[in-house]
Parts: C-alpha cells; sequence; structure tokens
C-alpha cells in the first residue's frame, strides 16, 4: 500500500497571524485624511510615499488609497520614483494625479506575490492586456498570447473542439519531467493537470475574464516560485469592478463556422480501381475484392461545424465596495462528426475596503462546468486508407452484424455466438463512418476554483503591511465511454469504460512588506513570507464487455476495477528585497526554500537564491538632454529554479500495486493476488536550472518606437527522467533517475512600433523574435543514446533520440542513398561506419523537430471607428519525420493478401519502394522534412459605436461589432497537411520531450466569425 508523506502547516503560524489580525483595534483619529493617488493614465499608483514636514506620514497601497494623520490644510508631498513630485493641501477624500514623461514607463504590472512599476523591474517580465480588437477565434487562455511575446511559444495540441496547449517559454528546461509553465491564476498556483475529461487547465478561466496576462522568463523574476519556476511562470489577473462608478451591464458574443481547410491526397475511387487492375490484373482475386461506388471517406467524416459563446458581465462599485460578476458559455462543435465541447462559467469579485482603507479584502470565486463528447479519432487515419471504392453501408446481410455498415468481413471465430456469423478482418481498416457512429465518449467536469486575499497597512506604522492569500482549486471529472457492439473495432463483446478523478488544490501563504524611502532619493522595500501547499488525487476506473447474445446476453465480460489516491505537499520560505537609489540604480534580491514530499529524507528541500541589477541610463546626467530617448534601461540577472513536477508523488520508496490483469497473475497469495512491487529510487533529487540573462529595455521618439533585447543562458542540472536500469534490479526495467544536463542559449526580442498617432488614424505594429539553442550536455551512467519517438515498424523503430551534444527533439535515423534521377533508393543507406553491415551503429543524429527561430507580428490600425488587425506567426528551421509519408512508401501496401485492400497516395507511384520487411528502408532523412512556416492566425475588421438608442434620460448603448477569420493560411514546403506537429502522443497523452513525428492529428480548421460587444 501507499505511504502517505506529509509537511504539515504548524498550527502556530496561523494562531501568531489571526492573532495579529484580529488584535488591531480600528480607532479613529482625530485629523484623518483620505486620498488616492493615480498616474496619467488612471491606473493607481502603488507604493507612493506621502510626506509632510519632511516626515514620511504613509505610503498608498496596491490599489493607490492612503490614510494619513494630518490636519486640514497641512501641505503634503507626494513622491515616486520614475514621477514628478506632487505637492497638495490636505482635504477631505482627496484624488490626486502625478505625471511622468510617458504613460507606459508607469504601468503597474503584477509579478511573483505582488506588483511592481514597469519601469523598476530589475528581470526579464512581459506583461500585455488582451487585445479586444485584435484576436481570432478564443476558446481557451492560451488562444490570447498564441505568437504575442517573444521567447513563448504555445501550440495547440490539435483541432478538437476545447483542446488545450503545449506552452514553452526559452525552450522549457527538462527532459521528460514536466516542461509546462506555472500558471497562476488570481495568486493560485494550478496543478497544470487539468481534471478527468479536460485536460487543459486553462479552460477552467473563461478568456473574457482576464485582465492582464505577466510572463516571467528569467530566474532573477521566477526564483520567487522557487521549485516550480524553472520554466517559466504565466500570472493571470481577472478582472474586478472599481470603487464609486455605477452599475455597468456588458454583453460580448459570437458565433463562428468552422471547415476543413486540406484533405489528405489519396487516390479516389476509378484512380484505385485502375491502380489496383494495373498491379495486379482485373482478373486477379485481389481486383476481385473491389466495389463499384466512388466514396470521398475524408469528407464523409468531416463537417461545418457552427459554434457560439455568450459573456454576460455586470461591474461598479459601492462606496467601499467594487464588484464584478459574469457569466458566459461557450459551444464548440467540432469538425469532426460527433465531437462537441460545451462550457458553463460563473465568476465572482468582490473588494471591500475596511478601518479607513487599511483593510482591504480581494475575494474571487470561479465555477466551471464542462461537457466533452470525443469522437474516435482513429477515423482520421481509416478514411485515408479505406477502399474508396466501398459504399457506406450495404443490405448484404452479412453486414447486419456491423449495423449495415460496410467492412471486411471474414467468418466469425468459434468462441462467437452462432447468430453472430461474421466478424471484420482484425488487420483491415474500420470503417471511419462506422467509427464515429458506435462511439459514445463523453465527459462531464466541474471546477470550483476560488481565493481570498487579505491586506492589512499597519495602524500607525504605514510603511508595513500584511498580507494573506487563502486559496483552493476543487476539481471532480468522469469520462464515460460506451462502444456499440456491432463496432468494427470491437469483434464482439462490445466495450463500456468509466474513469474518475477528483482533486483539491489547497493554498496558503502569507507575507509582510515593508516600504521606506530615505534621503530623499533612496528606496527600498523588503518582503518575507512563508507558503503551504497540499495537492490530493483520488479516483477509480473500470472497464467491461457485455455479451450481446445467447444465455450470457447481458452479462458482463472481463470486468476489470481499480481504486487509486495520491498527494503530495510543498512547504516553503521566501523572501524579496529591492533597492533602488537616485531613481537609476536598482537591485532585487530574492531567496526562497522548498520542502517537498516528493523526496526522501537529506533531498527534501531545495534553496533557490536569485539576484538582479538595474541601472536607468537615461536618467544619468548625460543622457539627460537627448530628449528623443524616453527609457534606456540595463538589465542583469542570475538565479536558481528547481523542478519536481511530472514525476508522480511515490518515487523514492517503495510502493506496491494489486495486479488488475486476471489472466497473469503474480505469484499467487491468499486470494490469489499477491502487490506487485513498483520501481522506486531513494536517491531522487531536485532538478535544477541556473540562469544567467542581459537584457536592455528602450523607448524611442516619445514611445512611437519602444522594445526590449534580452540574451540569456540556463543549464539544467540532475534532469529527471524515466531511464532504463539493468534487468532484476529495481522490480521494472525503467526508473525516474537525475541522468545529466542541458543548455539553452538564447536571445530575444520586442519591438513596438506606431508610425501613425494622429486624432482620425492610429496604426501600432508588434513584432517579437526568439532565437533558442538547445543541447544534451550529459547523460548520467555510460551515457547511452535514449530513444523515443515510435514510428511503429516494430522493436527498435524510435525516430527521436536524446544523445549527448545533440539537441532536444533530435532525428535519430538513416542516411538515404538517391539515384541518378533522384529519387531514393530502397534499401540503399549510407554505412557510416563502413563494417558492411548495416544496424544502428550506422544512424546518425539529423536536425530537430524544435524550431531554433520563432517570429511572431501583430499589426492593429484604426481609423476613426474602424479597425483593422491581423497576427502573424513563424516558425524557422523545425523539422517533422512524415510518417505519413513513411506509411504510403510503396504501392504496394494496398494488397495485404489477408483479404482487404487499402487505400493509397499518388506519392507512393513516385517513390516506388517494393513491400520489404527491412526497419532502416523507412527509418531514413529522406521521411524528416522541413517544417518551417508562416501562418496568419487571424484577420479582424470591427466597427465601434457609441450613444445608440440614446435618449434624454438614457446615455445609449456602446459597443463593437466585428468579423474574424483565424488559422487563415499557411505556407510552408511541408508535404503533410499541417507543419505545426502537435507534441501530444498518439495516445493523446503528453509527450516524453516534443513533437516531431506526423501521425494524423485532429486537423486545425479555418474559423470564420462574427461577433458583438455591448455595454448597457
Amino acid at each position: 500500500m501507499m505511504k502517505q508523506v506529509k509537511i504539515k502547516l504548524p498550527l502556530r503560524m496561523f494562531a501568531f497571524i489571526f492573532g495579529l489580525l484580529l488584535s488591531i483595534s480600528a480607532f479613529a483619529q482625530q485629523n484623518t485624511v483620505k486620498g488616492n493617488v493615480k498616474d496619467a493614465s488612471g491606473e493607481p499608483v502603488m507604493g507612493a510615499t506621502i510626506t509632510a514636514n519632511g516626515k514620511t506620514i504613509g505610503i498608498t497601497d496596491m490599489d493607490g488609497n492612503f490614510v494619513v494623520n494630518a490636519a486640514p490644510g497641512t501641505e503634503l508631498t507626494i513622491t515616486y520614483l520614475g514621477m514628478s513630485p506632487k505637492k497638495v493641501t490636505a482635504s477631505a477624500n482627496m484624488s490626486i494625479t502625478m505625471n511622468n514623461d510617458e504613460k507606459m514607463l508607469n504601468e503597474v504590472v503584477v509579478i511573483g506575490y505582488g506588483v511592481a512599476k514597469k519601469n523598476d523591474l530589475t528581470g526579464s517580465v512581459t506583461a500585455i492586456k488582451p487585445d479586444e480588437k485584435n484576436h481570432g477565434l478564443v476558446t481557451n487562455a492560451q488562444d490570447m498570447i498564441q505568437g504575442k511575446i517573444a521567447g513563448v511559444s504555445v501550440v495547440s495540441s490539435t483541432g478538437e473542439p476545447g483542446a488545450g496547449a503545449f506552452i514553452r517559454i526559452r525552450g522549457g528546461s527538462s527532459l521528460n519531467a514536466s516542461n509546462d509553465p506555472l500558471i497562476v491564476i488570481d495568486g493560485l498556483a494550478m496543478d497544470n493537470q487539468g481534471v478527468k475529461g479536460l485536460s487543459n487547465p486553462l479552460s477552467m478561466v473563461n478568456p473574457n475574464d482576464i485582465e492582464s496576462f505577466t510572463v516571467l522568463k528569467d530566474a532573477s523574476a521566477t526564483a520567487i516560485y522557487g521549485s516550480r519556476g524553472s520554466n517559466g511562470v504565466i500570472i493571470i489577473t481577472t478582472k474586478k469592478g472599481r470603487a464609486g462608478t455605477a452599475p455597468q451591464v456588458s454583453y460580448n458574443g459570437n458565433v463562428s463556422a468552422s471547415i476543413v481547410k486540406k484533405y489528405m491526397d489519396v487516390l479516389n475511387g476509378d484512380e484505385y480501381r485502375s491502380l489496383v487492375g494495373k498491379l495486379y490484373g482485373t482478373s486477379s482475386s485481389r481486383y476481385a475484392l473491389l466495389g463499384n461506388a466512388n466514396t470521398d471517406w475524408q469528407k464523409e467524416i468531416y463537417r461545418t461545424a457552427i459554434s457560439s459563446d455568450h459573456n454576460v458581465t455586470v461591474q461598479g462599485g459601492l462606496k467601499n465596495l467594487p464588484y464584478r460578476f459574469s457569466i458566459g458559455y461557450t459551444g464548440q462543435d467540432g469538425i469532426l462528426k460527433t465531437s462537441n465541447f460545451q462550457r458553463t462559467t460563473a465568476s465572482v469579485n468582490l473588494s471591500p475596503s475596511l478601518l479607513d482603507d487599511h483593510l482591504k479584502f480581494n475575494v474571487n470565486g470561479k465555477f466551471m462546468y464542462a461537457k466533452n463528447r470525443y469522437a474516435q479519432t482513429d477515423a482520421i487515419g481509416n478514411a485515408i486508407s479505406f477502399d474508396p471504392t466501398q459504399p457506406i453501408t450495404s443490405t448484404d446481410p452479412k453486414f447486419e452484424r456491423f449495423n449495415g455498415y460496410w467492412q471486411w468481413t471474414q467468418n466469425a471465430p468459434a468462441t462467437f455466438d452462432k447468430s453472430w456469423p461474421y466478424s471484420k478482418i482484425a488487420l483491415a481498416s474500420s470503417n471511419p463512418v462506422s467509427q464515429l457512429k458506435a462511439n459514445d465518449d463523453r465527459s462531464r467536469a466541474h471546477d470550483y476554483m476560488g481565493n481570498v486575499e487579505i491586506d492589512y497597512q499597519i495602524h500607525g506604522f504605514e510603511d508595513l503591511r500584511l498580507h494573506m492569500n487563502f486559496s483552493g482549486d476543487w476539481s471532480n471529472g468522469k469520462k464515460e465511454q460506451h462502444i456499440e457492439p456491432w463496432s468494427p473495432t470491437n469483434f464482439y463483446y462490445g466495450y463500456h469504460k468509466y474513469d474518475t478523478e477528483n482533486k483539491y488544490n489547497l493554498n496558503y501563504t502569507a507575507y509582510l512588506q515593508y516600504y521606506k524611502d530615505f534621503l530623499k532619493n533612496q528606496h527600498f522595500d523588503i518582503m518575507g513570507g512563508y507558503e503551504w501547499r497540499h495537492e490530493k488525487y483520488w479516483g477509480d476506473y473500470n472497464d467491461y464487455g457485455i455479451h450481446p447474445a445467447g444465455a450470457d446476453a447481458g452479462k458482463h465480460y472481463n470486468d476489470q476495477k481499480s481504486e487509486w489516491k495520491s498527494e503530495h505537499y510543498l512547504v516553503s520560505f521566501y523572501g524579496r528585497l529591492n533597492y533602488s537609489a537616485l531613481d537609476r540604480y536598482m537591485l532585487t534580491a530574492t531567496f526562497r526554500t522548498d520542502g517537498s514530499s516528493r523526496f526522501a529524507k537529506g533531498h527534501k528541500w531545495g534553496y533557490f537564491p536569485s539576484v538582479a541589477l538595474g541601472w536607468k541610463i537615461n536618467e544619468e546626467a548625460f543622457m539627460k538632454d537627448v530628449k528623443e530617448i524616453s527609457e534606456l534601461k540595463l538589465r542583469l540577472g542570475w538565479g536558481m529554479t528547481g523542478q519536481q513536477e511530472g514525476i508522480g508523488d511515490y518515487q523514492y520508496f517503495a510502493t506496491y500495486q494489486q495486479p488488475t490483469d486476471t489472466q497473469a497473475l503474480y505469484p499467487a497469495a491468499g486470494d490469489g493476488y499477491q502487490y506487485i512491487p513498483e520501481p522506486y529510487n531513494p536517491d531522487l533529487k531536485w532538478e535544477t536550472t541556473i540562469t544567467y540573462n542581459a537584457g536592455i529595455d528602450f523607448a524611442l521618439a516619445k514611445n512611437i518606437l519602444s522594445g526590449s533585447i534580452d540574451v540569456y543562458h540556463r543549464k539544467t542540472k540532475d534532469l529527471l527522467m524515466s531511464a532504463p536500469v539493468a534487468a532484476m534490479s529495481n522490480f521494472g526495467n525503467r526508473v525516474t533517475k537525475n541522468v545529466g544536463s542541458l543548455e539553452n542559449t538564447g536571445v530575444e526580442g520586442s519591438l513596438t512600433v506606431r508610425p501613425i498617432r494622429t486624432a482620425d488614424w492610429q496604426w501600432e505594429i508588434t513584432g517579437n523574435a526568439t532565437y533558442n539553442k538547445n543541447k544534451v550536455v550529459k547523460l548520467a551512467g555510460d551515457g547511452q543514446p535514449i530513444g523515443y519517438g515510435d514510428i511503429g515498424l516494430g522493436r527498435g523503430s524510435t525516430a527521436m533520440c536524446h544523445q549527448e551534444g545533440q539537441p532536444i527533439g533530435a532525428f535519430w535515423v538513416y542516411q538515404q542513398v538517391y539515384g541518378e534521377d533522384g529519387k531514393p533508393l530502397q534499401g540503399v543507406v549510407v554505412d557510416r561506419d563502413a563494417n558492411g553491415v548495416i544496424d544502428d551503429n550506422d544512424r546518425y543524429y539529423y536536425k530537430s523537430s524544435i524550431a531554433p527561430w520563432l517570429l511572431g507580428l501583430s499589426s492593429r490600425l484604426q481609423y476613426k471607428n474602424w479597425d483593422l488587425g491581423f497576427s502573424l506567426r513563424a516558425s524557422v528551421g523545425n523539422y517533422v519525420f512524415n510518417k505519413n509519408k513513411m506509411g504510403y512508401r510503396s504501392p504496394e501496401f494496398i494488397g495485404s493478401g489477408s483479404g482487404f485492400m487499402s487505400n493509397t497516395t499518388p506519392y507512393a507511384n513516385k517513390v516506388n519502394f517494393k513491400l520489404s520487411d527491412k526497419t532502416y528502408d523507412a527509418l531514413t532523412d529522406y521521411f524528416v522534412e522541413n517544417a518551417s512556416f508562416l501562418k496568419c492566425d487571424n484577420i479582424t475588421l470591427g466597427y465601434s459605436f457609441e450613444n445608440l438608442f440614446k435618449g434624454a434620460k438614457y446615455k445609449g448603448i456602446s459597443g463593437r461589432v466585428y468579423a474574424t477569420a483565424s488559422n487563415v493560411f499557411t505556407l510552408t514546403k511541408y508535404d503533410g497537411l499541417d507543419p505545426e506537429v502537435s507534441a501530444a502522443k498518439p495516445d493523446g497523452s503528453k509527450p516524453d520531450v516534443a513533437g516531431g513525428i506526423d501521425n494524423i492529428i485532429y486537423p486545425r480548421p479555418l474559423s470564420l466569425l462574427l461577433g458583438v460587444s455591448l455595454n448597457f
């Protein structure tokens, strides 16, 4: 049985913090002055210092509010580094606006455990607000940042409705521990595992509720998250109401149609009959198998899919209670028939303030209910390979067994009931239409997410504040699949399965933060905190067949059940120091230590420091007169982060599982079962990444041109990976180990140009570029290559490999030899070791599936009320193993000799390989193709309006109508359907490292959308 390992939260910590909070008396001050400080754009200024008679008497909170003890008429001075000092006369309920040369330098950015001014950042941090006017079809949050941020790669896993995405920041840091960035939603760190039936954790938040994204990329920014920051951090902040504003009701909705962009080029019925006659003769037994139809199987399984999205929001603010409520519904049909995704979301945000604005709460609650119906995606491959001369259905009595759908049949095995005389030929393709019809695969998932933030500015000591966050995520999901007995994939019994998963993720954090300005131009703030986290998962599984006829009709067949539980704990202590001098020199230092229940004693704790420096060069005396430069800042950073995700919860001590296979029992004990020992490794320790970063931020010509450039180097050591072990040494042939190290080196840049800024015309162009080079530096043990990327040809047919000195995602193939006509010669590859024998020693490392260059470009042009935008995205230098082309390399594959026929492509006649059992016929660099591409993600045309239906007592309706095309075009030399190959394995699970094998995914459609936004 599995042992539970816990790191408990000290109850004394709770008692101390609550005691501190509850013991504070709310006392009235005779000369209380309240006010709010904002910048020229209306954004609150957090951390501004209020002085009177040369003495600091207060500091603004995160919303720019302050409460100080000063007599009416007293002259107050409000200061903030980077802004001009503001002198005001004390009065009741003051509203103060501070000015600066450029608005962009003063934006408040959410960072780890707090906020900061953009101009004061020392780490590599990118903050964006979703572009409300230039986006395509948005179902999940990742759709809003695809191609928008330098160093961030977002690849949708498939075109399936509600599908997730593979997000990589600066190439990832691991081999097959997690490479997913940490997602933090309103202070709650997500677990990146989703729930059963909803694998994408970002589906849990409605995109319309998102206020901003902040991406932390280098270790000086992410080290505050310690063991979870190695792959970068994406902080999502949702919208909230504003105090003192009238209620506002908003509606956002759209309807879209999605269509298949491209079909696989296969032979039609007439072409197929001609080829079979040419190869085998029209009087052959194989030709006699053909039918008279002309069925385009691909068009039979796809459809035009109609989808819609609707969201209603109510927001406003009472005197001390800003509020926001929203509800949304997404209904998305997939282009593959029977697939469908539906999601209902609701959210509430309350931000009350008490005790003269010293005590503030931020309460968030989110609910999500999702329903999925999954199509049988094997039908995609079968639609390509199924004989196009056969009909969809037939009245022939032998097809009654298959509900009238045409199938390749044979005499049924003796074990079948006599009423079922025929069965499908096991190796033959299945009728793809019947596959879809016979499969009923559905899921339901609920998610409840919430947090309560408490921020208290200590009375009488306003420079000190206490911040606490209680957050949790509760999810449950159930996936049920029913396959009819007449399905071609079930020879007799049908199939029934359900799989449930329940989980919760509880998180508590508390920190104290102290701000101080001194000597007029010196500022520091210091923060120290504690965090506790507990994640628990449990579920069960059951699958069985049902006898369809005879004496046992309705009874279960081969019933299998199992239950499981898992959990882990994380305890952390962290701190950060920010210091700035003379408004131009900045220092940030952080430290975090994490204790994880996933490691043994002696390895539980990881230590993660970082330090960063910033220099505002444009604030130096020698730059003061250079008016063309409004920002020029140099950043240098170093830090360490850790990794413990993706390795399971019980890898360091012996665990035991009860076997479920009743046909292959482990040596019996008592009831016939004995628990089987699982592989384990007591020496597991943290995977650690060290990052160096240098960057420069700039803004020129009054912000007509602005951007940043970063150069970085990351080295990960003690890589966590499932690696082979010696036979019989650890109850298995693979175990999680610390296997070596890898490096990522790169440069990234972003640039925004505003060439036109007039009263009627505005044009903004934003571009980003990333170059990342990675390689495996060391593998533990003897450094033998670790193969992966199976292409389905049996033992040893892995097309990719990890090897020292090679990049991640490298292909490991034979070198093809070509004839004088430029065509590949079958069975002729280079004998690289010149020993006269072709074996694995003749394979070499050729290209990589991971693109070294990623590019993004967005443009938005506005003329009065009209706007036109588009987004482009490019990947340069990535390669793909075209398994589809490999599978159709010989026209002879159409005739199996087993009583069935398979379709092929025109390509097969061009290559014209013969049937062969030599693996190196297929495992060559000929099938590794350049998959660089340029994609147009969206084009949007919109019109904004206001005061619609305006009356004497009614302000009217404002809003926008727009039309969008998503996934518009792809420019590439790649021969397959889509060069952007998903990183998913054929079974839909996450990959070891990266994509690179084109195995026919659910296609990404072209979508046409009409939408409207209304504000009442």
